[in-house]
């Protein structure tokens, strides 16, 4: 049985909320200190926005290094010890880190401070463990794609609440995301019940496979896992063509200023929390896993095309549906590939996972933005603003190729079994909740572009 046996209807349903709910948290303070955190490093610098720029640029990267590395260790940790204690402590530590962060008076401690953050938000890997825990085979697409909803809520309410406070005070955003997950940590210490029970936990920490470069062994001993993995690693790289070159490509090519640049972005993160809460939940019991990502992938590349060729800002526009859509291939993938791993090496799996998309963000910003800074140069080799989201368009054509060699070789799903009372009675308790997360408007205030 793929689920574990959690007591009842009130804590199931508490148990996927608190899920949610850490997910978008921890979104949520990626997201609220991106428009302070600049301003914040040019006090602590003495004004200079020169340095500052490159000291921010040190910032993300350091966090997107700490998520690469520590993934993995996260996950092998919720295989040996539970998801629960886990992703508690993740959130008191995310809590705590954010308070130093408000009160720090010295660059290189706010440094740290961010790499902790990167640490303590690796939780999401293990969140999607307990995720492949509690929820049959048949479901898990649904599931992640309202994770998916979760992970856009938080990055579309986040840049813009941290902009509010921002107003107020550099350092207000800081105490509001401490606030949050220090609460986070009070709710699940209180509701959250473990999803893996002791029988199914490996039965020592193993360093091997919570490095992340051990973790990718892991994912070899799985062919088919490799393969959709490296489906999984094309979508998140491609994805940061958009926070490295959106806000500077679409003022360079149709002059669009900070407030056209805001409603783009929020109709972006509207039209991607549909699709992931929405139509993956709705299309998945009609076409199946292998359908949706073949149905998605072909229909990102159209949308990275419209963005890349456009030459006027309305042809722009009519790529962000098409370019949404491809999310219909995420949540399908992510879950076709906890059908093939063993259910006590979960946990590990999506460390890996959140390690290829960490691995994506350490380098793949600096690809995008340096070749779009090459071909509008004098030196470039032709004129083409739009050269990130046309390799973005090319780097998934690859994905799909990838994938339709792939889904031919995973494992169908068997039917859930009549006499699997507590497995059905678990879906039957999900689907509503994910129905209702669904239904929620998702705000349309200004986001920043996210991974």
């Amino acid at each position: 049985m793929d689920s574990a046996p959690i007591p009842s209807t009130s804590r199931t349903n508490a148990a996927f909320a608190f899920i949610f709910v850490t997910v978008m948290l921890d979104m949520l303070a990626f997201g609220i200190i991106i428009p302070v955190l600049p301003h914040l490093v040019v006090q602590l610098i003495g004004g200079s926005i020169a340095q500052a720029a490159v000291w921010t640029s040190g910032f993300a990267t350091l966090y997107m290094l700490m998520q690469f590395i520590f993934s993995p260790v996260q996950g092998t940790l919720s295989d040996r010890f539970g998801r629960r204690t886990v992703i508690l402590i993740s959130s008191l530590g995310l809590g705590i880190d954010f308070m130093v962060m408000a009160i720090t008076p010295v660059l290189w401690l706010l440094l740290i401070g961010r790499g902790v953050s990167g640490i303590c938000a690796a939780s999401f890997s293990t969140a999607n463990a307990y995720i492949a825990d509690i929820v049959p085979k048949e479901k898990r697409a649904a599931a992640f794609g309202a994770m998916g909803a979760a992970f856009g809520i938080g990055f579309i309410v986040g840049p813009a609440l941290g902009g509010f406070l921002g107003h107020y005070s550099v350092r207000l955003p800081f105490w509001v995301a401490a606030v949050l997950s220090l609460l986070n940590f009070c709710y699940g210490f209180f509701v959250l019940p473990e999803s893996l029970p002791p029988e199914r936990r490996t039965k020592r920490f193993d360093w091997s496979h919570a490095n992340p470069f051990g973790a990718l062994v892991l994912l070899r001993r799985y062919p088919q896992v490799f393969a959709l993995a490296t489906v999984f690693f094309l979508i998140n790289l491609a994805q940061f063509s958009l926070n490295s070159t959106y806000v500077l490509y679409t003022d360079y090519r149709y002059g669009w200023g900070p407030q056209a640049v805001g409603y783009t972005l929020a109709f972006v993160g509207l039209c991607s929390g549909l699709v992931q809460a929405v139509l993956v939940r709705q299309l998945m019991p009609k076409l199946g896993e292998r359908k949706l990502i073949m149905i998605g992938l072909p229909l990102c590349v159209v949308g990275y095309l419209f963005f890349g060729l456009s030459s006027v800002g309305w042809l722009f526009l009519v790529g962000i549906p098409f370019l949404c859509l491809g999310g219909l291939a995420g949540p399908p993938a992510q879950a076709l590939m906890t059908q093939q791993v063993d259910p006590h090496e979960q946990g590990r799996l999506q460390g890996a996972l959140t390690s290829l998309a960490s691995l994506a963000g350490v380098f793949g910003p600096a690809v995008f933005a340096n070749l779009f800074a090459l071909f509008i140069s004098d030196h470039a080799p032709m004129h083409l603003p739009g050269i990130s989201f046309v390799l973005a368009a090319l780097l998934l054509v690859g994905a799909a190729t990838i994938a339709a060699y792939a889904i031919q070789h995973v494992q169908a799903v068997q039917p859930l079994p009549l006499s699997d009372h507590a497995t059905a009675a678990l879906a039957s308790e999900l689907s509503p909740l994910a129905g209702t997360v669904a239904s929620e408007p998702l705000p349309t205030d200004r986001p920043e572009s996210s991974r």
